[in-house]
């Protein structure tokens, strides 16, 4: 167990392996809502009336398919972190807000709140140094 005696020399590696695991998942999953199109953009957009805004869920989704995507890309780079970060955790509010605005079970949104925690966290630890 010596590796765990240094833990202060992996954390970088610690911070790089969650943003790279983190920015591939939300590439995967932003890629569909980012080129699904109009219907899917209207879909995913639709989740903001759960906040009182009524108006253009095409723009909306269309945001929020960009935002995944393009965040995972830049948490796996590394680059605009803080942005990326706000965004997503964002993203993640908004996700866990149309859950439970629709009556899903805490199975259904537990892992967007999951998300926004690490997403908060990530902001006040930075990005790492790789």
């Amino acid at each position: 167990m010596a590796p765990l005696r240094k833990r202060g020399v992996y954390r970088n590696v610690g911070l790089l392996i969650i943003r790279v695991g983190l920015g591939i998942m939300f590439i995967l999953h932003g890629y569909p809502k980012m080129f699904g199109g109009p219907d899917t953009w209207v879909e995913v957009g639709s989740a903001m009336q759960f906040l009182g805004i009524n108006f253009a869920p095409m723009f909306f989704g269309f945001m929020a398919g960009v935002t995944e995507f393009f965040g995972g890309i830049f948490l796996v780079c590394g680059l605009f972190f803080t942005p990326s970060v706000i965004f997503l955790f964002i993203v993640m509010m908004v996700a866990t807000i149309q859950h439970i605005g629709a009556g899903d079970s805490f199975v259904s949104y537990s892992h967007s709140i999951e998300i926004a925690i690490v997403m908060a966290g990530l902001l006040f630890i930075g990005p790492g140094k790789y």
